[in-house]
């Protein structure tokens, strides 16, 4: 029993499957399948793939998947749960799959192999965030990866783009369309993302180690690179890592579980990071100069260095020689061989605690070590240096020379103040003004030692000036200078102490407000300006915590706000407002303070003096609005004055709401906002502040509120329509408006219909105006700004609803503004539709503006239909909505049918057919046209035609009954439609030409339009309108379909002539029928055809008359007379004539061009036509022309093209294309079709099936040429011309057997049933084909089916030998050789030897004595061929080969036994006329060989030249041998001709002449 799943809703297949049972469904692994049922071990559902087809599959193969369901039952939607990255990667790269093998297909090597890895790498990506083990920074970026492998994949497909917002794709139906449109062109600012370098150290080497070595790593300035001297090797490994460390600790664990020393930075970073705690003094032992000391050599110098506190303890492990070594006590420095110079240039750090700094110093004790013996290290001096001075103030950054003081061994340093009290410096020297006379060390004042001190500490100073501030109690009467030097103190170490400096700020201003308040103001103005600094723009989280945690001004609000109110009042007065500009930078932080210290007083006074601070606030917001009214356009200050101060005002919303209500706060800004001057008062650079502000203002948490962004909006409209009226910052504005937009769409429906109500007054105007505009200037590209313009306006059109439209369309004053609009609105559309304003990739947003197109169309229609309708009647208008309705229905954005079936699927789910939509709108509008519908009679049928032939069934539906309602008010005006008729079918050739229209739309069009004009008075017409459109589409299509760039030319010229003859014959259209009168000429013309060729041009030339009317250019003829064109057409004509060597054709065409030259007296080219004649003529009788063979084609099933289709043709072979090659090249051509075996006609079954059948044998044609007068006279390669030539009739045979066979001899009893097509045109003409347009049937009996064969046979004969008589075939005499021996043998082994014992028998003779006229003939043709062979035996004695000599005696022989064969039938009158060719007798036979070859054929005329030449001859016989192969060939040759025609009687004696003969 099958139970509907509950849970169970959705899977992936896992193995194939190819069940056997009923209703099995057919799947692959990794189809997706949606299931509907359960029983027992079975689902019921469907593929995903294809959701139409549903049957069962085994539980088992398929894996399932957690899903969502919506709308349970029938039309249920299920959705995985799972991320939609992997959703997505997953059906893209089912997508790619089918079009990854396309381009192997196509040989597409390089893009086939980049998708593979693009496709493989998707798959890793998909796997590792499928399984979740990661953390959050990682699935971000594996998420990054994945989509810009995907864009990447789409892109280079040729697939659509995909919008996303954090790496997701984005709903359109959850954003506004400027906010679409943004997300292609915009990019997302990117967060700063620390990096941190890690280095592994794989290999050192150094050639001449002798001591221990260590390895120094800098990082180098590319501008000062240095090379690495040879003899070093340093291998390194170096990997950038992202993030915060402790972020890289936990995602890199094997790396630092390993000995990792992490390694600080020499100094700050560019960036400092709050809570970053350092206390790091590195020292430098730069360099040192010292005396001998009376030794010969110089010193090998060591440097000891050791920390030592105030009490004389040396601090422990305070050294540091290198991150991840361990501290020591004591530092050694390296030691230089003989050098009283040293330059050490050795660097160590010293972490010493905070808390040990003062009272701490350095101690540098110099010894000489022995190079005799290597313990042995004497102390000579020392010096020493304090870390901190006595004002505080640490060691400073620089270099510093310290003095060298004399000691020895037995020195003694237990108590450092014996040396401490001396100065270690030059400067200490001069700052120490009462020094003893004595010291317990003394000096070398040629001896010093320099070293250099760098300090990165977060809790010392080197400054003092800070440190004065910090102590200012200690220095009261200095405070004013302290407080005027704090801007000079470095930014590092304000911001290293910005609590303390803050907390003495504000200590000074509750000390003493009046003195000190100014002063304050201005300190606190530049500190917070510091941290504007990107250096310490971290800082700034800082600021605010102390804001919030620790300040304790409850009164520093009203000073900070008398001291910004009186700089904003001065700003009109003073020149310099340097400072003025500073405080208006500092806004916001200046009212952070000025808001937590008004919570502060309030709680602390329950809320005293709430008036006093909102009237200062008032004031303070005056004095603001006083700023900004200001004219700036003659003060560059007060320019950059008002630049800071819009800059910073958004800054203070979110204070002000922590004070006032919203809407209090969204009052002070619209007032501030509409103090502005409008963008004709102020200059360009005003305008970008201005609107930047409103931009930022509108983002602002202020304007998220409903409440307020009422009291804002018609504010912030007012700027940007003056602005986008005069066309300036248009992207800023366009900016704004997406926000607003955006903000719009995430609201509901009812809150905002009021702010849509106000956009729409505000911009809808100047947005249509202003895209319009766009679209004018630049209609041969894409301005940046007309996208953000169009999507823009589609925000707006999408927002508005029904009552927005009505109130719009109420509040026009007149019909003239309404129309305006509407006319304005819809070039707009049609302008959306027509340029490339959106890539062909962003299907998403194509699809959305078409959406809104239809939409408001619909809102609109009702509009037109009420104003403009009847006696209102406006053509203008109607027709830009027709062409708009039309433009887009044929946009190819909608066009689904060459989608893949889900994303069709996709686009139907989310907005149905549009097409449709706007189809019944277009209907709909045409209906309510009434009386007005002639007005669009015949201009719309084009336009509506191409909507029918977009191949949707149901917008031809709906389309189609309006050509019944054309033509009908068309008969009703004139009585006709032939303008209707005529307009339709220019329209379809060209657009069926462009690749529209179909079979469905030609039979849909047929049957529509006859089942309306069914009961019309005019129904025999219009049936006749129908059935010529309707073939001619036919025709069309065919064509259409033939011309593709891989269809042979014979369905291209077939295509071509039929539709050419369609326009002469049916609807007699001249300029279409001589413009594929041309084209059908190129294509002879590219096949090499020229006699077709001139036969087409010549159709052309029929058309013209030898008169001098003049004629306009047309196709390649330039504009000349009638004359003119005529002749030069007849010149082509000849060319092409000549060139198809059928000069007999061009004779006729020459003298009519005499006669034309010769009546004008033009004798230069009367002169120069008869040569050309005679040259025709010298052509006709030297030149040879081989002669085609002709072949009957059928074309039956209905998947042929029309003009094919169930219909037969006979066809002219090219040269020496025999029956085999010309069935496989037509087999060629249409591949898919099926050769017939047999001659019969098809049954109607065959005719209707959907299969292509094909049907080829050859046939013989009949020519008129022996209705000539004199026609024995005239030469054999004439007549051979007029045989094939100019022929309209052909037969072929199919041999049958009348009654009982007789076994003795079938001959009696063997009929010949011959049919004969009769063609609608002679062969050759315009094409190489003609149909058959008639078939005739007749019985030949067998006697006169042997006159036949003797005759064509003889015939046969005479024309070969007469070729060799006039050396045709240069030198190969095997044709001849071969005919020769085929007849004289055939008759010998029993031909016409049968023929005379079925007919010239006594008893035949007597039963049949109707046929005694006959008899007599075959009697005379067999001795007519007796004798020819006779002269072809004379002629091939001349020609053979010596080699060959024995087969010319062989079938001498057997002519001799042929000859008395035929004496013993005819009696003693043959042989005497008819003697034997012997040797002797073949040069008497030579003598009269002319004549008797150049004979006729028939029997009367014939007669008498045959005895003419016998009694001429005379009689001799012999005999030789006759190599078999030569006979074996010959019969071979014999038997693979004959089964092509189906004849199935045997190979036996005279039978084989027989069908030799017939083939």
């Amino acid at each position: 029993m099958w139970i509907p799943t509950e849970e169970e809703k959705i899977g992936v297949v896992i193995c194939n499957f190819r069940g056997s049972v009923c209703q099995a469904l057919v799947l692959e692994i990794g189809e997706t399948v949606q299931i509907l049922e359960k029983s027992e071990g079975w689902y019921r559902g469907f593929s995903t793939k294809k959701p139409s087809i549903k049957g069962i599959f085994p539980t088992n193969y398929v894996h399932l998947k957690k899903s969502t369901v919506t709308n349970r039952g029938l039309c249920e939607t299920v959705v995985p749960l799972e991320d939609p990255i992997i959703t997505e990667t997953t059906s893209t790269l089912q997508e790619w799959g089918m079009l990854w093998k396309q381009l192997y297909v196509k040989h597409k090597v390089d893009l086939f192999h980049k998708l593979r890895h693009v496709m493989n790498e998707l798959f890793d990506l998909r796997r590792q965030l499928i399984q979740g083990h990661l953390a959050q920074d990682q699935t971000r970026e594996i998420k990054r990866h994945i989509t810009v492998r995907l864009d990447w994949g789409n892109e280079h497909l040729g697939l659509d783009l995909v919008p996303r917002k954090e790496f997701e794709m984005v709903d359109p139906d959850h954003i506004s369309a400027s906010e679409l449109y943004k997300m292609r062109h915009g990019d997302g600012c990117r967060v700063p993302v620390q990096h941190h370098l890690f280095i592994n150290l794989k290999s050192f080497t150094y050639n001449t180690i002798s001591e221990e070595a260590d390895v120094f790593f800098s990082l180098y300035d590319t501008r000062d690179n240095k090379q690495i001297r040879y003899m070093h090797s340093l291998i390194i490994s170096l990997q950038l890592l992202r993030g915060e460390l402790d972020q890289i600790r936990r995602e890199n664990q094997a790396v630092f579980s390993r000995s990792l020393a992490i390694m600080r930075k020499l100094g700050f970073s560019d960036v400092i990071v709050p809570g970053d705690t350092r206390n790091d003094l590195y020292l430098t032992l730069e360099r040192g100069d010292f005396e001998r000391g009376g030794k010969s050599v110089q010193k090998n110098i060591e440097v000891t260095i050791y920390v030592l506190y105030a009490d004389g303890d040396t601090l422990k492990d305070c050294i540091s020689l290198g991150s991840g070594e361990p501290n020591t006590s004591e530092h050694r420095s390296f030691v230089l061989y003989h050098n009283n110079s040293p330059r050490w240039s050795e660097m160590i750090k010293l972490p010493i605690p905070i808390d040990r700094f003062r009272g701490s110093h350095l101690r540098f004790e110099f010894r000489h070590c022995s190079t005799k013996d290597k313990g042995e290290k004497k102390l000579f001096g020392f010096s020493f240096t304090p870390l901190m001075r006595e004002d505080g103030t640490t060691l400073s950054d620089e270099s510093h020379e310290l003095y060298v003081y004399k000691c020895d061994e037995n020195a003694t340093f237990s108590n450092q103040g014996l040396y401490l009290s001396m100065p270690c410096c030059k400067e200490d020297f001069n700052s120490c003004l009462n020094l003893p006379s004595t010291l317990p060390f003394q000096r070398n004042p040629k001896e010093t030692f320099w070293v250099s001190t760098q300090l990165c500490s977060t809790k010392l100073t080197q400054n003092v000036d800070l440190l004065a501030l910090l102590n200012w109690k200690a220095h009261t009467d200095r405070v004013l200078d302290i407080l005027g030097r704090l801007r000079h103190i470095n930014g590092e170490e304000i911001v290293k102490f910005l609590r303390d400096v803050l907390d003495t700020l504000f200590c000074l201003l509750d000390d003493n407000t009046d003195k000190y308040g100014p002063l304050v103001f201005q300190s606190l103005v530049f500190i917070i300006n510091l941290l504007r600094d990107s250096r310490f723009y971290h800082f700034r989280p800082v600021m605010e915590a102390y804001i919030q945690n620790h300040f304790a001004g409850a009164l520093a609000y009203k000073e900070l706000i008398r001291c910004l109110k009186w700089y904003m009042d001065r700003s009109a007065e003073v020149v310099r407002q340097d400072h003025i500009q500073e405080a208006m930078k500092a806004l916001e932080y200046l009212f952070k303070f000025i808001v937590q210290s008004r919570i502060l007083y309030s709680r602390a006074t329950c809320g005293m003096e709430e008036d006093q601070f909102r009237a200062s606030i008032q004031e303070l917001f005056q004095s603001i609005r006083f700023v900004l009214s200001l004219d700036s356009r003659s003060s560059e200050t007060l320019v950059f004055t008002q630049a800071a101060l819009l800059n910073s005002f958004p800054d203070i919303f979110d204070e002000l709401l922590q004070m006032f209500t919203v809407q209090e706060v969204a009052e002070y800004v619209r007032g501030t906002l509409g103090s502005m001057p409008s963008t004709v008062d102020i200059g360009q650079s005003m305008d970008v502040v201005k609107l930047q502000s409103i931009a930022r203002t509108v983002e602002s948490r202020l304007f998220f509120f409903p409440e307020s962004r009422s009291i804002l909006l018609p504010v912030v409209l007012h700027h940007i329509h003056l602005h986008l009226r005069q066309q300036r910052e248009l992207l800023i504005c366009s900016g704004i408006l997406t926000s607003i937009f955006s903000i719009i769409k995430t609201s509901s429906m009812s809150s905002v219909q009021e702010e849509v109500e106000m956009m729409v007054e505000s911009l809808l105007d100047i947005l249509y105006i202003l895209c319009n505009a766009c679209n004018l200037s630049n209609m041969g590209g894409f301005l940046p700004v007309q996208g953000e313009y169009v999507s823009t306006l589609l925000s707006l059109l999408r927002q508005m609803t029904e009552i927005h439209f009505h109130h719009l369309l109420n509040n026009f004053h007149s019909k003239e503004e309404l129309k305006e609009f509407l006319l304005k609105i819809f070039c707009v559309f049609r302008n959306l539709m027509k340029l490339t304003i959106f890539p062909r990739d962003w299907s998403v947003m194509r699809l959305l503006t078409s959406h809104v197109i239809v939409a408001t169309t619909q809102y609109l229609s009702p509009a037109l239909h009420k104003n403009f309708s009847e006696a209102d009647f406006d053509f203008k208008v109607w027709n830009s909505f027709f062409s708009l309705t039309v433009l887009y229905i044929n946009q190819p954005s909608l066009q689904l049918e060459p989608l893949t079936l889900a994303k069709r699927k996709k686009v139907l789910d989310k907005y149905g057919d549009m097409r449709v939509m706007m189809a019944y709108e277009l209907f709909s509008m045409w209906q309510k046209l009434g009386e007005n519908k002639p007005h669009f009679i015949p201009g719309m049928m084009g336009p509506f035609l191409g909507v029918t032939l977009v191949p949707q069934s149901e917008v031809r539906n709906i389309m189609i009954p309006i050509f019944h309602d054309m033509m009908d008010w068309e008969q009703r005006k004139n009585g006709n439609f032939k303008l209707v008729e005529a307009e339709l079918m220019d329209k379809l050739e060209s657009m069926v030409a462009d690749g529209k229209g179909d079979g469905n739309h030609r039979e849909l069009f047929g049957l529509l339009l006859l089942e309306k004009i069914e009961q019309e008075t005019w129904r025999e017409t219009g049936i006749s309108f129908v059935t010529s459109v309707t073939r001619l589409m036919e025709r069309l299509l065919d064509y259409r379909d033939c011309m593709k760039g891989d269809e042979m030319e014979n369905k291209k010229i077939g295509g071509s002539s039929s539709l050419m003859n369609f326009y002469k014959s049916e609807i007699n259209k001249e300029d279409m029928y001589i413009r594929y009168i041309h084209k059908l000429c190129d294509l002879h013309l590219h096949a090499e055809d020229y006699t077709e060729a001139a036969f087409t041009l010549l159709l052309y030339w029929e058309l013209l008359h030898w008169e001098d009317r003049p004629l306009r250019e047309f196709l390649h003829y330039p504009a000349q007379s009638e004359w003119q064109r005529k002749e030069g057409l007849s010149r082509k004509v000849l060319h092409y004539f000549n060139k198809g060597k059928c000069w007999e054709y061009g004779i006729s065409l020459c003298r009519e061009l005499a006669f034309q030259y010769e009546t004008l007296y033009d004798y230069q080219s009367l002169s120069w036509i008869r040569k050309m004649e005679a040259a025709y003529y010298d052509n006709i009788i030297e030149q040879q022309r081989i002669e085609p063979e002709f072949f009957r084609m059928g074309f039956y099933g209905r998947k042929f093209p029309f003009f094919l289709r169930n219909k037969e043709f006979v066809c002219r072979g090219y040269n020496y294309e025999r029956l085999e090659d010309f069935q496989q090249r037509m087999l060629g051509e249409f591949p898919h079709a099926i050769a017939m075996q047999h001659p019969n006609q098809p049954d109607d079954a065959l005719l209707q099936s959907d299969v292509q059948y094909l049907q080829i044998y050859a046939v013989t044609p009949v020519s008129d040429i022996t209705d000539v007068p004199q026609l024995e006279r005239v030469p054999e390669r004439i007549k051979s011309f007029y045989r094939i030539n100019n022929v309209t009739r052909f037969h072929y045979d199919r041999p049958f057997h009348k009654g009982p066979k007789d076994r003795e001899n079938e001959f009696r009893s063997l009929w010949i049933e011959r049919t004969t097509l009769i063609l609608s045109r002679p062969l050759p003409g315009i094409s190489r084909w003609a149909e058959v347009e008639k078939r005739e049937l007749l019985e030949v009996s067998p006697l006169e089916n042997a006159i036949y064969v003797v005759e064509n046979k003889t015939q046969e004969l005479r024309t070969l030998i007469s070729q060799y008589q006039h050396r045709q075939h240069q030198g190969n005499i095997n044709p001849l050789s071969m005919l020769l021996n085929g007849v004289i043998d055939a008759a010998v082994n029993g031909g016409i030897a049968r023929y005379q014992e079925a007919f010239f028998e006594k008893d035949y003779m007597n039963s049949h004595a109707e046929d005694t006229e006959k008899i007599t003939q075959l009697k005379d043709l067999m001795q007519e061929q007796v004798h020819i062979l006779g002269v072809g035996l004379a002629v091939h004695e001349k020609l053979v080969h010596p080699e060959m000599r024995p087969l010319h005696k062989k079938l001498i022989e057997q002519f001799h036994m042929m000859r008395t064969g035929l004496h013993q039938v005819s009696g003693s009158t043959y042989s005497s006329v008819c003697p034997s060719p012997s040797s002797s007798s073949l040069s008497s036979i030579r003598s009269t060989s002319s004549q008797v070859i150049n004979s006729a054929p028939s029997s009367a005329r014939g007669e008498c030249h045959l005895h003419q030449a016998i009694h001429t001859s005379n009689s001799s016989s012999s005999s030789s041998s006759c190599s078999w192969p030569l006979v074996h060939l010959t019969f071979s040759t014999m038997y693979s001709t004959s089964q092509k025609f189906g004849h199935t009687y045997s190979f036996k004696g005279f039978s084989l002449f027989l069908i030799f003969s017939t083939l």
